[in-house]
């Protein structure tokens, strides 16, 4: 057995096994030792990129212009839609050297298809990549990653990754588009749901353990499938939360809080990397220059290929910088590696080679990477490495164990938000009234972006909480909402969203009769799933009015009310914060989401779910974000001073700030206690603080640490992020956590885009959250 495929397999056992033990980073240190030794007897380690490159020269002397431009072309086969228009003649465009990818078409048998047409029907038989957007799990659905995000568990991540590669790569796929790190501050953005929030050092850690989990140790590992980040760049922040829209941004906000996510992918190894629709300093990623080739490859020294998003190229003149000649030059010029189905380069390359609008040089570049991509990918030793038959491959995707670990993440990415009298857990003898238009609904359990996902193997809330053995009564309530338009929208989307012929106050009432012999009601409510990810922009993030109606009337009958949310978005949910019992952001939760709502609200899961991205109290407030720079008159708590930075009719801050999230346990912190409070150069600070479970059950929590630069040479975030620990605590039990601080921690980028830490005051805070933490103060010279 080859060494990488060894290490791979001892690596993902011990993390999938041991996802929850405190001593997991003992054995991943044990195990990488292992690996130091093992590739020094690996002969196979040797000098890989000189073999590679003697086998692409002598390759691509071999090519023809026309088969050098085509391996730049992605096309789509449509049995997934994830874009505006379809691929004409795919297999004819394949036979005759014209394609070097393609996406959204899976199982073995329509992936050998074509690709026996690349390798045994054309002249060098050079053969295809197969994409996806494998988002969060292929046929094994896991929660969004904004969910998975709030787990705050790195190895699960890392290890829904590996779950959704190893089903991928079983299903004849060898590309993902994902993972999307784009940080959002915006809960307007419908692609929200597919990052990890607001925070750059948390999304940097995920976006690693992405990269890692999908490529493995070796991309040529059959279970392994090539990663591709997006988008670059900023994506997240366009205006008005609007997709597809324009950004705005000074470079000192672009280095220090969007763009460390998009390196952190680069250096984990990202085999490729996606363009974004923006612009950015008045050009649009796609033809942008400074960002494909000066940020990207001479600042941060990717080495693998650059991927268009779905036509961007044609894009690019209605964003008016010129016609379809110029921008498909001005891609090539910038650093475009592959065109996705614009077919701007195998219609317009070759014209303007002769035009000399373009060199030979950059199409031999751009062809270079993308062939190898495919060598490091193991294709040309067999291009059938990964592709089994369709019953084989059947015996390797959904099965027992991912869909248990599904159930686990799903877990572990809940949030408690309220829990007033201790309502939750539900006692197994009470009588649940069980409502809301999300309540018995397989459909909307997968989230958007769904793969391969089958919904109609999704488990339902209701399913979840019967199988539990809850006594459980069911009325709808509400239709998810009653604007016929929005509905038709979605539904032209597959969104398979029913409207009740019952008015909406008969539902009203039949929700309330069945509340009225109900002990707790648990209301499901929130979006359908195509209300979020992909062109789904809100400028409304309330819950639906037919939800909400429905939500009043069941607070009005004086029973306890947990409140279930599903969304890919943080909503506005200050009217339901006031007069509910209990909330569960349950976000999206894929295959097991019934199951696993049901562990929650049974308590056979302590919740452990924290927020990585604000909560408002209504849309006006965004963005608001934790890490923001203050101003020159900051508010300071006096309602009555007028002259400050604040709303007349709300609070500054949100109503669920970033890192938040409750426990069915209590847990008590200590006083910060510091090794030195004066320190100067490469010394490091060991800031500690006791952690106490006062409650009475077992649980985890998430200890956060977070660093102020109080004065600095240009003005700094009022806090960030810079370190956290997720531990267990049994019921009365205390630990001694600490963190290691150095100056790596203490770096920003300045007015000059430079790179460095400063002198000066600095603030240390740990907490459960972003907002209430226990500040002391030290000084640190040079």
């Amino acid at each position: 057995m080859k060494t990488d495929i060894l290490l791979e397999k001892i690596h993902y056992t011990w993390i999938k096994k041991l996802t929850d033990k405190q001593n997991i980073m003992k054995i991943k240190l044990t195990v990488m030792l292992l690996l130091v030794s093992l590739v020094a007897l690996d002969a196979s380690a040797q000098m890989p990129d000189t073999k590679m490159k003697t086998f692409i020269n002598v390759l691509m002397k071999k090519m023809t212009l026309e088969e050098k431009i085509g391996q730049l072309n992605l096309l789509t086969i449509g049995i997934d839609v994830t874009g505006p228009v379809l691929s004409k003649d795919v297999e004819s465009n394949i036979r005759n050297g014209y394609v070097g990818a393609v996406l959204n078409t899976h199982t073995p048998s329509a992936v050998r298809k074509l690709q026996d047409i690349a390798v045994k029907q054309t002249r060098l038989g050079i053969p295809l990549l197969f994409g996806l957007d494998v988002i969060h799990g292929h046929t094994t659905m896991f929660p969004i990653p904004l969910g998975l995000a709030a787990s705050w568990d790195l190895n699960m991540i890392e290890q829904t990754a590996r779950i959704a590669a190893e089903e991928s790569a079983a299903d004849g796929l060898n590309w993902t588009f994902s993972p999307m790190v784009d940080i959002s501050r915006d809960p307007r953005w419908g692609r929200i749901s597919e990052g990890a929030g607001e925070d750059p050092y948390l999304g940097s850690l995920i976006a690693k353990a992405m990269v890692k989990g999908y490529q493995g140790l070796s991309m040529k590992n059959v279970n392994s499938i090539m990663a591709c980040v997006k988008h670059l760049g900023l994506y997240g922040a366009v205006e008005g939360g609007r997709d597809y829209n324009t950004v705005d941004m000074s470079m000192v906000k672009m280095y220090n809080d969007y763009l460390p996510v998009y390196k952190a992918a680069i250096d984990a190894g990202v085999g490729s990397v996606m363009t974004s629709f923006n612009e950015i300093n008045g050009i649009p990623s796609t033809g942008n220059k400074w960002l494909l080739t000066d940020l990207l490859r001479k600042q941060w020294n990717f080495k693998g290929f650059v991927v268009t998003d779905y036509t961007a190229i044609n894009e690019m003149i209605e964003h008016g910088v010129g016609d379809k000649e110029k921008v498909t030059a001005l891609s090539l010029n910038a650093g475009v590696d592959m065109d996705m189905v614009s077919e701007a380069f195998t219609t317009s390359l070759k014209n303007l080679l002769k035009e000399n609008k373009i060199t030979l040089i950059e199409i031999d570049t751009a062809c270079r990477r993308i062939l190898e991509a495919k060598y490091k990918l193991g294709l040309f030793d067999d291009p059938y490495k990964n592709l089994k038959n369709d019953e084989k491959a059947k015996n390797l995707i959904f099965t027992a164990s991912s869909k248990e670990f599904a159930k686990e993440a799903a877990t572990h990415s809940m949030v408690l938000l309220k829990n007033e009298n201790n309502t939750l857990p539900l006692k197994k003898q009470a009588v649940i009234a069980l409502i809301g238009p999300l309540a018995d609904n397989k459909r909307d359990m997968i989230g958007p972006h769904a793969a391969a996902g089958d919904w109609n193997q999704n488990v339902s809330v209701m399913d979840g909480l019967k199988k539990a053995g809850f006594n459980v009564s069911y009325a709808k309530g509400a239709n998810i909402s009653d604007d016929s338009l929005l509905v038709k929208r979605l539904n032209n989307d597959g969104g398979k969203i029913i409207i009740e012929t019952s008015s909406p106050q008969q539902l009203i009432n039949d929700a309330v009769s069945v509340s009225s012999k109900a002990d707790v009601i648990v209301a499901v409510l929130g979006e359908s799933c195509g209300m979020s990810g992909e062109a789904a922009s809100r400028s409304n993030i309330e819950l639906p009015e037919s939800q909400q109606n429905l939500l009043k009337a069941l607070v009005n009958t004086g029973k306890p009310v947990v409140l279930v949310l599903m969304n890919g978005r943080p909503l506005a949910i200050e009217w339901e914060s006031k007069h509910v019992s209990s909330i569960i952001e349950a976000w999206f939760l894929g295959t097991e989401a019934g199951n696993a709502i049901a562990d929650v609200l049974s308590g056979t899961y302590n919740p452990s779910g924290k927020l990585t991205v604000s909560f408002p109290y209504n849309v006006g407030q965004v963005p608001v974000y934790y890490n923001h720079t203050n101003t020159g008159r900051p508010y300071k708590g006096d309602v009555l001073f007028k002259y400050a930075s604040r709303y007349l009719d709300v609070d500054n801050g949100p109503l669920y700030p970033f890192g938040y999230g409750l426990s069915y346990t209590k847990f008590t912190y200590g006083d910060i206690k510091l090794s030195s409070t004066s320190l100067k150069g490469n010394q490091t600070l060991t800031a500690s603080v006791t952690v106490t479970n006062s409650g009475t059950k077992d649980g985890k929590e998430i200890v956060q640490l977070y660093i102020r630069d109080l004065v600095g040479s240009i003005v700094r975030p009022v806090k960030e992020l810079k370190g956290f620990q997720k531990i267990d605590l049994k019921a009365g039990e205390t630990k001694t956590i600490s963190f290691n601080i150095t100056t790596s921690d203490l770096k920003f980028y300045n007015g000059d885009i430079k790179y460095d830490w400063e002198a000066g005051d600095f603030q240390i805070m740990i907490g459960p959250n972003s907002r209430d933490l226990k500040p002391v103060n030290i000084t640190w010279i040079k």
